[in-house]
């Protein structure tokens, strides 16, 4: 990637002429943030599990066969209190909320961490569509509705010993008393609750309300992983509306379709200095 200045200027003339504003954010972003699932943050809260289990990061510890209930909410209590309620609001996501504070925005994200609400986005203009660390939903699953699992997440974490917590802190769906799960896209047992779809639905008519506008597009971090999400219908509003413009940030897919490549700028620097440097002086 070459002409960064140049790029940098183009970007601050998007979002000038902009009007409406759309944020499509996946796990690359987290990543950027500092959020790793490996490393010293998994050394430091789960060297025990990796011991006994085997167990080399925090996402693939999510798929160990644990023999237990006890063993297995044990490390997701700490895996989620790590990664959801451990954590305060990030750098780099305040410096993505303060680039559109005062715009008319929407975000469309795959995270699952909680961060855009931390960094003071708007919940009602926020769209979450693999779930959340912070809820619970039931494992058959028996009736579509999740559960804020905070307090009982703490008292796991609180209470563990020989990373297994106690027989009655495990999780019971209230309707069938089957177990309880996490809240996250796995297979086709997900639940999309109220709130999943009236998000949904605020994201569309935000879609609806700017069809034919100046609108930005700031993708940053989505990989191939979910594509259908984010990355394939930016890329086509880009190709369809002619004032749609498109802001890839992206360290490992900084590309483009030939068809768009004059409406996006494609950019595989660092977030933190690309956003700083488009913040400067717009």
């Amino acid at each position: 990637m070459k002409n960064y200045e140049r790029r940098i200027k183009q970007a601050k003339e998007f979002l000038a002429n902009a009007d409406f504003f759309i944020i499509g954010a996946g796990a690359g972003l987290s990543t950027a943030a500092g959020f790793e699932y490996s490393g010293k943050n998994f050394e430091k809260y789960f060297s025990d599990f990796k011991e006994k289990y085997g167990i080399n990061d925090m996402y693939s510890g999510g798929f160990y066969p644990f023999k237990t209930e006890e063993e297995k909410w044990a490390y997701w209590s700490r895996y989620v209190y790590v990664n959801r309620y451990k954590s305060k609001s990030n750098k780099l996501y305040v410096q993505l909320y303060n680039l559109i504070k005062d715009k008319d925005y929407f975000v469309i994200t795959t995270n699952v961490d909680h961060q855009f609400q931390l960094a003071g986005f708007e919940k009602n203009r926020l769209f979450y569509t693999q779930g959340d660390y912070g809820l619970f939903q039931c494992s058959v699953p028996c009736h579509n509705k999740t559960y804020d699992n905070e307090d009982l997440i703490l008292e796991m974490v609180n209470s563990q010993k020989n990373m297994k917590i106690p027989s009655e802190l495990i999780p019971k769906c209230p309707v069938c008393g089957r177990e309880m799960e996490m809240n996250l896209r796995a297979d086709d047992r997900f639940v999309q609750d109220e709130g999943w779809y009236e998000h949904a639905k605020l994201y569309r008519e935000f879609l609806e309300r700017t069809k034919d506008k100046k609108v930005v597009l700031i993708e940053v971090g989505v990989g191939f992983n979910t594509p259908a999400i984010i990355k394939y219908p930016f890329e086509q509003m880009t190709f369809r509306n002619e004032k749609t413009r498109l802001i890839r940030i992206n360290k490992d897919f900084a590309v483009c379709p030939e068809e768009i490549k004059e409406k996006t700028i494609l950019f595989d620097e660092p977030v933190s200095e690309i956003l700083s440097d488009i913040k400067t002086n717009s």
